[in-house]
């Protein structure tokens, strides 16, 4: 196929006519990436603090009256956790970002069944529970490598367990133990938060984490890590 300043290309030998085939762009792609600050500290503290408000509950140390303003105190976390999903799609951890958007809906189901004191609401949010013990199982899976999530899932498989068979057994035994590994979800999710807010002042690790494998070479590796198969990531490729 030859071209010339005002005239048509020439078909005869090319393609057929209404078929269009690009030049190579790869030479002309650039792909830009937009850093930013890690959105995991905000997602952990606010896991700490709705896990007390609810275990507080639990351990009766909020009246039944008192329901609603624990409701209205735990709604904000599922604003703040779903900011933390979207930011982490956009990071390019979709593991970080699927267990924050699953924590803020827990937030917001909680919120809404417990504010609103529906009728059937503690068997309903039993049920609820126990799928989230199958999703967290299923996490805890894929998320060892990320020890800072993997830690605060494992924590938290004990906790959906227990709130789940109290909401429908309705026993005390399990709605105290619920509680208890509240407070144990909110002491591992603060403690990831604040090692993760220390190494980013400081630009290293202080407290252990206990990343492994790709999630250590992706703090630790050169830039060039970092790229490595960007081309075939979700918002470059074609389709999902």
């Amino acid at each position: 196929m030859t071209t010339s300043a005002g005239t048509e290309p020439d078909h005869s030998t090319g393609p057929l006519p209404g078929r269009r085939f690009e030049a190579d762009l790869r030479s002309m792609t650039r792909i830009n990436l937009r850093p930013i600050a890690s959105p995991m500290p905000l997602g952990f503290f606010t896991v700490a603090i709705a896990s007390v408000m609810t275990a507080c509950l639990q351990l009766d140390v909020f009246e039944a009256a008192e329901r609603q303003a624990v409701a209205l105190c735990v709604l904000p976390a599922f604003f703040l956790q779903l900011l933390v999903s979207f930011l982490a799609f956009g990071a390019r951890d979709v593991i970080a970002a699927t267990l924050m958007g699953t924590f803020a809906s827990s937030w917001l189901a909680y919120a809404l069944v417990l504010g609103t004191g529906s009728a059937g609401g503690t068997r309903v949010l039993g049920v609820f529970n126990l799928a989230l013990l199958c999703f967290g199982a299923l996490m805890a899976a894929v998320t060892r490598p990320k020890r800072a999530l993997w830690f605060v899932i494992v924590a938290s498989l004990p906790r959906w367990a227990a709130t789940g068979l109290s909401g429908l057994t309705e026993a005390d035994w399990l709605r105290y133990t619920s509680g208890g590994l509240g407070i144990l979800v909110a002491i591992v999710a603060a403690y990831t938060a604040f090692a993760l807010l220390l190494e980013d002042v400081r630009s290293e690790e202080v407290l252990p984490i206990g990343r492994s494998g790709p999630a250590h070479t992706a703090v630790e590796g050169d830039l060039s890590v970092q790229l490595r198969n960007l081309e075939r990531q979700a918002g470059v490729r074609r389709t999902l």
